[in-house]
Formats: C-alpha cells, sequence, structure tokens
C-alpha cells in the first residue's frame, strides 16, 4: 500500500484498502477556522440537536485566522460565535485572538495595522499553527474546513480539507466516508540551487500536470531530494497539492519528521503518541514522476491559475504594482529569511507588503538578529511594510480594510498560494505566483526578476 492507503486503512480498521475503496475513517483531528467554523457550527446543531455534544473535545482544534483585523463587524462577530461554542462544548484548544474567555473581539481600526491586537492565545494561520502547537502527528487522520490542510501531509499525516457539512458530521461522529485516492508518485531528486525554493518545485508539478492533474489524488513525495528538505519546505510542497485538485500530498516519515513533532507535542503539552507510517516495498501508484531539483529555475505562476507557469526569465519584462510575502505557504520564518537575503541593503521599488504566518514567526524576525539588525528591521529598511498582525490577511482577499488586499485591478507578485480571479481582492486583480525569494527581487526591480541576479 502506499502511504496514504496505510493511514486510511488503519484510520477504518482495515488491514488493507486500494484506490477507489468506499470506507468509513476515524478522525483524529477535526480543525476549523472563523471563516467556516460558525457554517460547521450550524450544521452540526441542526443534524445533531441544539444541546448535542461534539464527538471528543480534546480531538476539535478551533483557529480565527482568516478575516480577522478589520473593522467588518460580521467578521468580528464570527470569532464570538467560535468562542461562545468552545465555552458551551469545553473544547481543549482554542486559539482565541483575545484573552478573556467571556469578552468579545473588535478590531481598533484606530490603532492601525501595523500594530499587534491580539492575545496571548491567537496563534495565526491555521495550517502554520497546526504544527507549531503540536497538532500534526505522522500516522494520523486530519480534517479541516479549508482546502489547504493538505499542508500537514508534510507530517506523514493523511490531511484534507472538507465542506462545513461533512465537517458538522465529524464533529458529531468523529467518522468520515471517504473514497481511498489513486497515489501519483513524485520522485525527488537532487538538491535546490541558490535562488531556487521549495516553491519552484511544486509550481513546476503544478506546470507539468495541470491544475487539475491530481484531482481527487493522493500526490506522495520522497526520494534523496525530498529527504534534503526542511519541514518548512515539505509544508510548502503539501499546502500547494490541493492547486493540483489534489486530495492530500503526503511525505515520508523521517528524522526531521520526528525531530520536530516531538519537540512541538512537548513544547505544548499536546498528544505525543504517534505510528508513523512506512511504504511498502511493492507500492503501487497510478503514475511516476521524477523531479531533477538540480535543474530547476526560478518559476512564476501566472493569472489566472497556478498551472500557467513560466520562468521568471521568460517575464522579466512584466512590470508589477505589488508585491506580497506571508500566508501559510509563504509567511514562514524561512520564508522571511530568503527574502531578507535577497533585499538586505536595498530598497523596494513598488508597495511591499509582509506578513507572518504567525506570532511565533514575527517573535523570530523581531528577536533574530543579522548582524546589527533584526530580520524585521532588515525588511522594514528596505521599505517593506510590515504588521504584527499574523494571519492570512489578503491572501483570501477579505474585507477591503484588509491589510495588502488589491482594492484596484493591480498586478501583484505574491509569495501566496492562488491566484484565480480576485483571490486577492480586486476580481480584475492580477495575482502572479513566486517563491519569497523571486518575490523579493521582483519587489526590487519593480517588474519580474530572477532572484540569482541579486544573490552575492
Amino acid at each position: 500500500m502506499t502511504l496514504t492507503e496505510k493511514i486510511l486503512a488503519r484510520a477504518a480498521g482495515k488491514r488493507q484498502v486500494q484506490a477507489g475503496d468506499n470506507i468509513w475513517v476515524n478522525a483524529d483531528v477535526l480543525m476549523t477556522h472563523d471563516v467556516c467554523g460558525p457554517g460547521t457550527i450550524g450544521v452540526f446543531k441542526r443534524e445533531f440537536g441544539a444541546q448535542a455534544k461534539v464527538w471528543d473535545p480534546e480531538r476539535i482544534v478551533i483557529i480565527p485566522d482568516h478575516y480577522i483585523f478589520t473593522a467588518d463587524s460580521k467578521s468580528n462577530r464570527n470569532v464570538d460565535i467560535l468562542r461562545d461554542f468552545v465555552r458551551e462544548q469545553g473544547i481543549a484548544h482554542f486559539y482565541d485572538v483575545i484573552d478573556s474567555p467571556n469578552g468579545t473581539w473588535k478590531f481598533d481600526a484606530a490603532k492601525g495595522q501595523f500594530v499587534r491586537q491580539y492575545g496571548s492565545h491567537y496563534a495565526g494561520v491555521c495550517h502554520s499553527a497546526l504544527p507549531q502547537k503540536g497538532h500534526t502527528r505522522p500516522g494520523e487522520v486530519l480534517f479541516g474546513t479549508d482546502s489547504h490542510t493538505c499542508t500537514a501531509g508534510a507530517f506523514n499525516q493523511f490531511a484534507t480539507g472538507i465542506g462545513n457539512t461533512d465537517a458538522g458530521f465529524v464533529m458529531g461522529t468523529g467518522k468520515l466516508l471517504i473514497k481511498v485516492p489513486e497515489t501519483m508518485h513524485f520522485r525527488l531528486e537532487g538538491r535546490l540551487r541558490p535562488g531556487v525554493m521549495s516553491k519552484d518545485i511544486i509550481l513546476h508539478i503544478i506546470g507539468e500536470i495541470g491544475f487539475d492533474g491530481a484531482t481527487y489524488r493522493a500526490m506522495q513525495f520522497d526520494g534523496p531530494g525530498a529527504a534534503s528538505l526542511s519541514m518548512d519546505d515539505r509544508m510548502t510542497i503539501a499546502n500547494m497539492a490541493i492547486e493540483a485538485g489534489g486530495k492530500n500530498g503526503i511525505f515520508e516519515f523521517d528524522a526531521k519528521t520526528e525531530e520536530y513533532v516531538n519537540y512541538r507535542t512537548r513544547l505544548n503539552g499536546t498528544r505525543g503518541a504517534y505510528e508513523p507510517v512506512a511504504p511498502d516495498p511493492d507500492q503501487k501508484f497510478m503514475t511516476e514522476h521524477v523531479v531533477d531539483l538540480d535543474r530547476l529555475e526560478p518559476l512564476v505562476a501566472c493569472h489566472p491559475d497556478p498551472g500557467q507557469r513560466k520562468t521568471a526569465r521568460e517575464l522579466e519584462q512584466l512590470k508589477l504594482d505589488r508585491a506580497y510575502i506571508g500566508s501559510c505557504t509563504g509567511g514562514k520564518t524561512s520564508d522571511f529569511i530568503e527574502f531578507a537575503r535577497i533585499v538586505r541593503g536595498r530598497r523596494v521599488a513598488i508597495d511591499t507588503f509582509g506578513v507572518p504566518a504567525t506570532p511565533e514567526i514575527a517573535r523570530d524576525l523581531q528577536t533574530t538578529y543579522w548582524g546589527a539588525k533584526t530580520i524585521w528591521q532588515v525588511l522594514v529598511d528596505a521599505g517593506v511594510q510590515m504588521t504584527e498582525n499574523a494571519g492570512c490577511a489578503a491572501c483570501l482577499g477579505g474585507p477591503v480594510d484588509t491589510f495588502g488586499r488589491m482594492n484596484t485591478p493591480l498586478k501583484c507578485i505574491s509569495a501566496t498560494n492562488r491566484n484565480f480571479p480576485g483571490r486577492m481582492g480586486h476580481k480584475e486583480s492580477q495575482v502572479f505566483l513566486a517563491s519569497p525569494a523571486t518575490v523579493a527581487a521582483s519587489a526590487l526591480a519593480g517588474k519580474v526578476a530572477d532572484p540569482r541576479d541579486y544573490i552575492n
């Protein structure tokens, strides 16, 4: 069996499953956030009753992160709905924006977007917060009400996004009916060269198979190239499996996975026991693909979908209005460090916005020194508009006062994960997806640029 099949077989209590089987699986974790949480709660109460109790309050994780730092009253109210439900159900893992369990959330527009406006429990973008808080364990099944839940596949986990109706059912029963997906195999060989990042790997793959080339399929990544990647790198790749239509992305378990997961579960006091899955020698794949990392170049996914791949060199005459680094895909500490490596000692030529994915990442940037300056100061000195309010921000557009949102038809190069029309705001805006290094070089040039030209 493949990695995905082995996890699903275990979760279904079966010795073996194969692609196409319809099976009931037991969930290990259900995650929801402020955009889909209220709807999921509504489905749960409608179907199970107003006084019903969730299947396991220890296995539900609720993380407000999407439309948080906005004066939009309905968005603020969504966070309050989550808080009320958590209090009612005794849910253990709720990463609230405010500290008071009986308070209400209201964004203070007078303080502005740059200064921190969250309490001590707030965790930021759910897909980055889940591993940081110790909720991604190898061999487990994670369902989340967000398409990029597949990020957790980096940790040898079956992780996939589901809708509010399915989530409401899981909330009440802890189970879900799943069709076992076929598995596409991606063997990564070689090592990334300077200026090329893990974002370029997944943009290359999506460009090869198309933005619907993995529809309802598992994407399994392994090989010596995969082993050389950091956990942040693996998260970036697994995160964008959905951009090829994938049901999930998944990596093998190794020492890097073990070290990360063991540290995070101990740090946060979350459940530490887990059982990873290893590949069978006779596993069968739907398709086989080999990616030579040594040969990859900096890439850009052009509007209007992630499959429109071109090299940065091919687009060097494309003028830009905005640059953006952030989100679960491009807002990790390592992403900002690579961005800073390019812009250090220089000034950006276009409006450039930086949004750390989590408060922990913001602290990393503000306390890690590069010479006499912190990484944060290097970015600010380069002209990057950095906000302390970690979250999804403009990645999903949001209300008009969202930090970095495009409210007019602009061209933006972004380290985020999706570029369908209207994704980051105005429906006539255009989003070009690239690695943090390519976004940095392009911010300096005011047009698409190859980061290798800016590496000392």
